[in-house]
Parts: C-alpha cells; sequence; structure tokens
C-alpha cells in the first residue's frame, strides 16, 4: 500500500474510531444528554463498536491500524515496513484530533450546559463565573470525554496497567486479526479486535479508563487543551506520558512476545 494510501486510511479510520468513542463518553457524562449516567457497561460497548467502524472502514485501504501500539507491534513483527511507521503514526494523531473536534462539534450545546452548570463548576468559580484556575484541579470537569486518567495516582501502576492491557490487545491482533498480507487487520479480525477491546474495558479498564492506544488519548487530550471550552479546567499533562509510554512498550512487547512464542 502507497503512503497515501496509508494516510487516508489511518486519518478517516482513527478520527471515526474516536467521534465514535469520545461520542459515547459525552453521551454519558454530559447533562442534557439523553444517554447521562448510562455508565461504564455504555462506554465499554460503545469503544469496541467504535473499533469495529473504524476498523471496517479502514481496512481496504491502510490495514486499519489505528493506533501506534498496533503499527508498533505490527513492525517488530515484520508485517508492516519501518519505512511506513512515521506515515501510519503522524495520520492516527491527525485522525484522533479530528475525531476529537468532531466529538465537541456534535455535543456542542452539552458542552456549554454542561460546563456551565453551577453544579458542575460552581465550587470553583471566581466572580466573574469563570473557573478560578489556581484552585481547578489538573484535571477539568469533561477531560474524561476526551483523554485517559487513573483512579488511584500512581505512576508504577498505572504505566504497568496500560502495558498489560496492551499486550493483551497487540497479541489478540497478532494472532488472530491479521488479513491474508498480515499487514493489518482482516474483515473477521476486526470483529474479534472488538470484542478484545470489550473485554480490556470491562476486565481492565477500571484503574486507568484503557487508553491501550496513545493517540487515542494524546489527540483529544491536545484538542482539549485548545478548544474554547468554558470553565474547561486543566488537561492534566502531568499524567499524559502513561498512556503514551505504556501502551507503546505493550505493543513492543507483543510484537517481541508474538516472534518468540508463535511465530
Amino acid at each position: 500500500m502507497s503512503s497515501s494510501d496509508i494516510f487516508i486510511g489511518e486519518t478517516i479510520g482513527t478520527a471515526v474510531l474516536i467521534l465514535l468513542g469520545g461520542g459515547v463518553c459525552a453521551a454519558v457524562t454530559l447533562k442534557r444528554s439523553k444517554a447521562r449516567n448510562a455508565g461504564w457497561l455504555a462506554i465499554t460497548f460503545g469503544w469496541g463498536f467504535a473499533v469495529l467502524t473504524g476498523a471496517y472502514l479502514a481496512g481496504g485501504v491502510s490495514g486499519a491500524h489505528l493506533n501506534p501500539a498496533v503499527t508498533i507491534g505490527l513492525a517488530i513483527e515484520g508485517g508492516t515496513k519501518w519505512g511506513d511507521v512515521p506515515v501510519y503514526l503522524g495520520s492516527q494523531l491527525l485522525g484522533a484530533m479530528i475525531g476529537a473536534v468532531l466529538v465537541w462539534l456534535t455535543y456542542y450545546g452539552q458542552f456549554r450546559a454542561h460546563l456551565t452548570d453551577p453544579e458542575i463548576v460552581g465550587t470553583r468559580t471566581g466572580e466573574d463565573g469563570m473557573v478560578d484556575q489556581a484552585a481547578a484541579p489538573a484535571a477539568g470537569p469533561v477531560l474524561g470525554i476526551f483523554s485517559t486518567g487513573p483512579e488511584i495516582r500512581h505512576a508504577a501502576q498505572n504505566l504497568v496497567t496500560e502495558i498489560i492491557a496492551t499486550v493483551v490487545l497487540v497479541l489478540a491482533i497478532l494472532t488472530q486479526g491479521l488479513n491474508n498480507d498480515g499487514d493489518g487487520l482482516g474483515t473477521l479480525g476486526a470483529l474479534i479486535t472488538s470484542l478484545v477491546v470489550v473485554g480490556i474495558g470491562l476486565s481492565l479498564g477500571g484503574p486507568t479508563g484503557y487508553a491501550i492506544n496513545p493517540v487515542r488519548d494524546l489527540g483529544p487530550r491536545i484538542v482539549h487543551a485548545l478548544l474554547p471550552l468554558p470553565n474547561k479546567g486543566g488537561s492534566d499533562w502531568g499524567y499524559a506520558w502513561i498512556p503514551i509510554v505504556g501502551p507503546l512498550a505493550g505493543g513492543a512487547i507483543a510484537g517481541g512476545l508474538y516472534n518468540v512464542a508463535f511465530a
């Protein structure tokens, strides 16, 4: 596949992945959303369907990596050329940012209603009605729609959690999910992968929110920092390295483990 195929497929596929995945988080979180408080099951299945949709859209064009951890794992395994890796990673990050902007546009009214509600931000507002940034926590009230965060902030545990969850994901793809060329997801593999993502969310997602994908976290976190959201609070950049390093390490470990144990 050409560089343009990779760019187009990964940008569109990752954008749809984040639109639907971030969309379910917005639906469950925001006031004036019909799905508010639908819970963790809605989020895990929503992300699984998001992976399925993005993978089917991009599978025939770019192989539907949609995740730098998958790209690194495939490069180590040998199915993806190392020279193609920068194109994959760049287009995935761009797609993730586009998807996050689309979530904001889709839920524009709900974002404004949520972030101007005294019950949500009233305890941290100043005389001008805006959040007192000095008193605001590192993670703002809608950051969870865009990116992940730990329930218990412990860097080592959080990092290990992301590594373990990503090893499960990438190993499942390498052993069950590849197309006939071995360079991306096949038709049945996309379905298997989406179910694995649901399983990871249900079983391993509790501690950190299971990023298992660096651009799924980084791209929307950048968008959160840039969007003109009232009273949005912080973007928690102190935590941001964990959902980048953890999944990349997990993808690399899975690729190496596959070569040792399964190849």
